[in-house]
């Protein structure tokens, strides 16, 4: 069977019509794939007042997800985290084959030093490029009131303005989170690029129905900020969605849980495999913890550069094997989401 194939990449972009073979590859979208939006702050004073409750400290002082209490349905947790997915309820005995199935597969070649070997330790990035911009926390406050942290990314776009993340980073045990804002190139409390507020927020139907982990995917929609777009601004990395499995793989995010505290941007990188426990997602070696939820995955990452193709995000970790991160596989359903979120105008 042919699969459906789509990169969007940053050069397609400066090609009058490039997107066109990918929006319309995407024009009859089924049912079971469209997304689910709502609206985040979609006034003016409503920005106004999200961008000014984010004060420095209140961002410093966010807590990563697996540190705030444990969510009601506990088997429905969020990511990365200590507790189990959902879908893997009653499987954590499963262990044949895991350590085989998880070791990662040296670099590309063309990769500068810092890279060029296999990294599951969690290092800060240092090698500078795209992705020190591109990659950013993303800040909300959840159902009950607390501030909390995950990781996102500025992807290319035809609206200029989205922001790929995980499912739970935007809602999470049925309820949508508020005050939602990308900051890219966070450094320990500083913006040097501002801070960018949520006003569309998207997610698969399979996540906003019953949090299935295999499909923890989503995306903000974020304003215009003092009339410029967000990738006007910091530039966007590619998407790419139905490719084949267990490639070279460079993991970014924010991890904010011991024995990080939110303040660098770390990666990780090895070649993925197929989840052999529960889930159709795929793992890498990972130490990172609880905030760097939502960090890209990246393709054919060329460390020189910074530059990427965003082909899954930061989601779960198994409880007995906590050295491992696991991501969705980006097909069809992660395709729409991207999708509509470019099509969404940036209020």
């Amino acid at each position: 069977m042919h699969r459906r194939v789509a990169l969007i990449s940053a050069a397609a972009l400066a090609v009058a019509g490039a997107l066109v073979p990918a929006a319309q590859a995407q024009a009859t979208g089924t049912a079971d794939h469209r997304p689910v939006r709502w609206a985040g702050a979609d006034s003016w004073s409503e920005r106004r007042t999200v961008s000014q409750y984010w004060t420095t400290q209140r961002m410093l002082a966010a807590q990563p997800m697996d540190t705030m209490a444990a969510p009601r349905r506990a088997a429905r947790s969020s990511g990365p985290t200590r507790g189990e997915p959902w879908s893997a309820r009653g499987t954590s005995g499963q262990r044949s084959g895991w350590r085989s199935q998880g070791t990662p597969d040296s670099a590309r070649d063309g990769v500068t030093r810092q890279a060029a070997i296999p990294n599951s330790r969690g290092l800060r990035w240092t090698d500078g490029g795209a992705v020190v911009r591109t990659s950013g926390r993303l800040f909300f406050t959840t159902a009950d009131g607390a501030n909390a942290s995950c990781s996102g990314t500025a992807v290319t776009s035809a609206n200029e303005s989205v922001v790929m993340t995980a499912g739970h980073c935007v809602k999470l045990n049925g309820a949508a989170h508020r005050n939602v804002a990308f900051v890219p190139g966070f450094d320990n409390g500083r913006r040097p690029f501002g801070t960018w507020v949520a006003t569309r927020l998207l997610t698969t139907q399979q996540w906003n129905a019953r949090e299935d982990i295999n499909f923890d995917i989503a995306a903000a929609v974020v304003a215009p900020l003092q009339g410029r777009t967000l990738t006007d601004v910091v530039g966007g990395q590619g998407v790419a969605f139905n490719q084949a499995r267990q490639q070279q793989m460079f993991a970014f995010g924010y991890p904010a849980a011991a024995p990080f505290d939110g303040s660098d941007l770390i990666y990780c990188s090895g070649r993925a495999f197929n989840d052999p426990v529960a889930t159709r997602g795929q793992g890498v070696r990972c130490n990172m913890t609880g905030g760097s939820s939502g960090g890209a995955w990246f393709l054919g990452f060329n460390a020189a550069t910074g530059v990427g193709m965003l082909n899954s995000v930061n989601s779960f970790t198994y409880d007995f094997a906590p050295g491992f991160m696991f991501g969705p596989f980006f097909g069809d359903e992660a395709m729409e989401v991207y999708q509509a979120a470019q099509r969404t105008e940036a209020l």
